[in-house]
């Protein structure tokens, strides 16, 4: 099996206006699904991952703040791309926020020395 991270995306804008206009009781509901979501997948699952904050931008010339379209990551096992993004077609990701879309990247083994 090969080992792919998902990439939770959405636009920044809409980020943050769900996170503005979120009741505790839409983030109970979201949760749910999520929570179904996950164990639906959990022999493909190898970290369930997490939401992602603040970025900070590291270059030779210093630390600054950023923003991009990342809100979050996974780690799953199958054993192919395709497989790997198959999982992802009924994600609770998409329900709620406009213009998100999931990125899958494989994993590659280190290469011996």
């Amino acid at each position: 099996m090969k080992k792919f991270m998902a990439l939770y995306m959405a636009p920044v804008a809409e980020m943050e206006k769900m996170m503005a206009n979120s009741t505790p009781e839409d983030t109970e509901a979201s949760m749910g699904q999520w929570m179904k979501w996950m164990e639906a997948h959990k022999k493909e699952l190898v970290d369930m991952g997490a939401p992602l904050g603040k970025t900070k931008r590291v270059t030779a010339n210093g630390i600054s703040d950023t923003k991009n379209d990342i809100g979050g990551y996974s780690i799953v096992q199958a054993e192919s791309a395709a497989a790997a993004a198959k999982l992802f077609e009924d994600s609770p990701h998409f329900v709620g926020m406009p213009g998100s879309w999931i990125e899958v990247i494989e994993c590659m083994p280190m290469p011996s020395t």
